[in-house]
Formats: C-alpha cells, sequence, structure tokens
C-alpha cells in the first residue's frame, strides 16, 4: 500500500482526536470497521478478513482467514486451505488451525483511505456526540461562567469552558441585558436534548430562578453545606426576586446569613445578575406568618385563610401601607403568591370593615377562637382536678408507708384522716355555695399550690426515711 495513503488516513485520524477528543482506542476501533466494510463492499466473496492497525508506526495490513481442513475436503477458496499448502508454509499445522495471510488488491489503498477517512469521520463525530449529551445531561440545572460567541436571529450563542457551545433564546435573556463577543457570563444549563440530525444541543438560561439559587451557593458557604435552605424563590428576572430561606441550625438567623456583612453577599449576587432586586425573608412552618413574611417590606394587620379554597387568603394592612404591600404594577403582591403558592388578596383596614363577607368571616374566627379558648381552660380544670387526684394518692402512699407497729401513731393518723373528710364535706359543702367563678378560681388556686408540691423530692425523702427505720431495727 502506498504510504501517501497511509499518511493522510492517520493524519486525518489524529486530527479528529486532537480535535474532539475522542480516545485512540475508539478512533482505531472506528478505523478497523471502517477497513473491512470498504473491502467486502468492493471485493466480494472475500468476506474473512480482517485489518491490523499499528498506531505508532502508521500502518495498516489487510488480513485474509483461512482455516486448514483436511486435503480433498474444499468448498470454499477464500475462507480454506488444504493441510498440505499449510504445512508448506509451517509443519506445525494442523486441521482446524487458522492461518492469516496479508492481502493487498489492487488500488485497495486509495480505497481504503478514501472510506476510512469519511467513516472515521462520521463514527468519531457520533461517538463526540454521544460524549456531549453523556457529559452535560449531568449537569443540568448546574452554574457554569460561559463566554459570549455570536448572535442570529434565534439565539445568542455562547462558549462553554470545554470549548462545547450552547444556545440561549430570548427567554432566557434577562430583559435589557446586552451581550458583546467575548464577554463572560454566568449561565445555567437548562436542559441537553439530543437530535438525530444536529446531535446534542445544550440550552442555557440568565433567567431561570434556579440560577439565582446556585449563585447564592457559590456566594454563601452555608446554603452550599446546607445549613441554610433556600425553599422558594419567585423572580421576574432583571427586576426582583424573593428568596424564602429557612435554617438547620436555630443560633443562625437565615436572612442575615445570605446577606452577609453589610450586604456583600447579596450585593455580589445582585451585581452578577446586573442590578436585580432581591428580598430575602424567613420561611416558616406558620403559613400565615410566612405569607406575611413574603409581603415584606409592607406591614401585616391579619391574613384570613378563606373557608372555601385552602389555597386563597386574605390579606388585611394598614391603609398606608396598601400601595406598598401591592408593589409597582402588582409585583410585590404577585411575587409573594409565586413564593407562597397562595392566592393573595390584599385589602385595607378600611376596605375590610366594608367587606360585610369578610366581616362574617372574621366573626366566625372570633367565636371559634373564643370556642377554643373555652376548651383551653377546660382541660386546665380537668388537668387540676387530676392533679388534685394525684396529690390524694401520694397521701394514701404516705399514710400506707406509715410504722403500723406505733399504736398512737396510727390514732393520729386516724384523727387525721377524719379531719380531712371533714374537711373534705364541709370543703364540699362550701364549694356548693360558690358562685361558678368562685369555683374556677378555687381551682385554679388549687392547681397552681399543686405545680409547686415536688412530688419526686417528697417520695425520695420519704423511702429515705423508711430504710432508717429498718436499719434502727
Amino acid at each position: 500500500m502506498a504510504s501517501d495513503y497511509r499518511r493522510e488516513l492517520f493524519s486525518a485520524l489524529q486530527a479528529l482526536q486532537a480535535e474532539k477528543g475522542i480516545s485512540q482506542e475508539d478512533a482505531i476501533t472506528s478505523l478497523k470497521d471502517t477497513l473491512v466494510t470498504a473491502y467486502k463492499k468492493n471485493f466480494e466473496g472475500e468476506t474473512n478478513v480482517e485489518v491490523d492497525v499499528d498506531p505508532e508506526k502508521q500502518e495498516f495490513n489487510l488480513l485474509q482467514i483461512k482455516e486448514v481442513i483436511p486435503d480433498g475436503d474444499m468448498i470454499d477458496p477464500y475462507s480454506e486451505i488444504y493441510l498440505k499448502d499449510a504445512r508448506e508454509i509451517n509443519s506445525a499445522y494442523e486441521a482446524g488451525d487458522q492461518i492469516k495471510f496479508e492481502i493487498n488488491p489492487r488500488d485497495f489503498g486509495r480505497l481504503a483511505a478514501q472510506s476510512g477517512k469519511n467513516k472515521s469521520t462520521q463514527t468519531i463525530r457520533e461517538k463526540e456526540k454521544e460524549a456531549i449529551h453523556a457529559r452535560y445531561e449531568g449537569f443540568e440545572h448546574e452554574i457554569v461562567s460561559a463566554r459570549v460567541a455570536r448572535e442570529d436571529q434565534r439565539f445568542l450563542w455562547v462558549t462553554m469552558p470545554d470549548g462545547q457551545e450552547a444556545a440561549m433564546g430570548d427567554k432566557d435573556r434577562i430583559p435589557g441585558e446586552t451581550y458583546k463577543t467575548g464577554d463572560l457570563i454566568k449561565v445555567l444549563i437548562n436542559r441537553v436534548e439530543d437530535s438525530a440530525t444536529r446531535g446534542p444541543q445544550i440550552y442555557v438560561s440568565r433567567t431561570s430562578p434556579e440560577l439565582v439559587k446556585r449563585l447564592f451557593e457559590q456566594e454563601v458557604p452555608e446554603v452550599y453545606d446546607g445549613t441554610v435552605v433556600i425553599e422558594s424563590i419567585a423572580r421576574e428576572a432583571g427586576d426582583r426576586s424573593k428568596v424564602a430561606v429557612r435554617t438547620t441550625d436555630s443560633n443562625l438567623d437565615p436572612v442575615g446569613t445570605l446577606v452577609g456583612p453589610r450586604g456583600s453577599r447579596v450585593q455580589a449576587v445582585v451585581n452578577e445578575l446586573h442590578g436585580e432586586n432581591m428580598d430575602i425573608v424567613e420561611w416558616v412552618e406558620d403559613e400565615a406568618q410566612y405569607i406575611a413574611n413574603a409581603l415584606n417590606p409592607a406591614e401585616v394587620v391579619d391574613v384570613i385563610f378563606s373557608p372555601d379554597n385552602d389555597n386563597e387568603v386574605t390579606v388585611i394592612v394598614p391603609d398606608y401601607q396598601l400601595s406598598l404591600a401591592i408593589g409597582k404594577r402588582g409585583q410585590n403582591a404577585r411575587l409573594a403568591a409565586k413564593l407562597t403558592k397562595f392566592k393573595i388578596d390584599i385589602k385595607s383596614e378600611t376596605q375590610a370593615e366594608n367587606d360585610p363577607q369578610l366581616q362574617a368571616i372574621l366573626e366566625e374566627s372570633a367565636k371559634y377562637a373564643e370556642e377554643e379558648d373555652q376548651s383551653d381552660e377546660t382541660d386546665e380544670t380537668d388537668e387540676a382536678l387530676e392533679d388534685e387526684t394525684e396529690y390524694a394518692d401520694a397521701n394514701e402512699y404516705f399514710s400506707e408507708g406509715a410504722d403500723q407497729s406505733d399504736a398512737s401513731e396510727e390514732e393520729k393518723t386516724s384523727e387525721s384522716a377524719e379531719e380531712s373528710s371533714s374537711a373534705e364535706e364541709d370543703s364540699s359543702k362550701a364549694k356548693a355555695k360558690m358562685t361558678e367563678a368562685e369555683v374556677k378560681e378555687a381551682q385554679d388556686e388549687f392547681a397552681a399550690a399543686l405545680k409547686n408540691v415536688d412530688f419526686d423530692a417528697i417520695l425520695e425523702e420519704k423511702e429515705g426515711d423508711d430504710n432508717k427505720k429498718s436499719d434502727d431495727k
């Protein structure tokens, strides 16, 4: 084979490897398959061939494989060789062995070079597409620094750190931002799509709420390690974002952590987004309080949940705070609704007073709250009575633990019990004459008194006395 063809083929192979990062193993495998296919296609009848490639010497040899058969039994001369002929090559051959013969059909060098070059290029590009898709599919929703490359009618094209191009559509561009070729910007890998014709296509975004989250992860170590959790983000790219945060460390202020010393952390994010305003609010389990926090910087008087829809609320604010709560073009209320996933209707105190339906809900809420308070009072009374029973049981325990051998002590205990019984009867009679308020007051006082009794200490002291008496005996 002419050496020029070999050099041409291997030069093309090396160039594709260097440009696209395809491994030598994949490139060589592709070349072998290509040369075998080209040979079979152009030299019909000879199918049992293989290619031996030496990338260091930049050589490839076409080998025909023949099986050694006993003399006189040949069926296919392209794939078989008689035993006597094989032993002329090497006397050690036996029937069933395989022998490889180097072949060099006329013009196969030129054919191999051209076919190998074309097919290898195609195969390597397919491998490249697979590698790109596999690499970037695992990085969806991650942030990268990309350089602006060019712009056409559909997309702004940016160059990723590894040289791969990615597309950013109009809806993924921050309104008002201008980009110049060579500008370095941070983008979010939005999605990776695989097309049969174009191959893998990477789409990036500057408007996704996830970009805000990733930027805070870069600026705030507590967010990156999970000590501070970003629960929700509502964003109108280029104008304003609201970020709800909570902490897993009770000693840490989540809002202050994101803001940073003198606002340095949040300012770094704002600068990257070219002046986009950031409202950092605390996420809490109490939905009413969370909604009130989300409407920051407006002051909230009350949050009323709709009786007909669990996802609708009416927020009452002072008259002078109404416009602030709603925000310019309704932005503050809109972002708060996106952040909390509640439909929010904002009313001033005057509007709420003049709304019959809202007043009815408030009255119903007040009635419910009053019933809850009464229920709590009943529970407290029950607890007091339980404490009283417990106290009586403790007295019984003390009585049972008394020294039974001391007759005079028994008499004293009996007299004390009679007096206690008499006192209880008198107390019962007195209670019968008490008003309901007096009964309640007495029960409260009694419950309060019981709370000051340390039964554990008394029992411990009693057991100590019993043990001492046993030792004396």
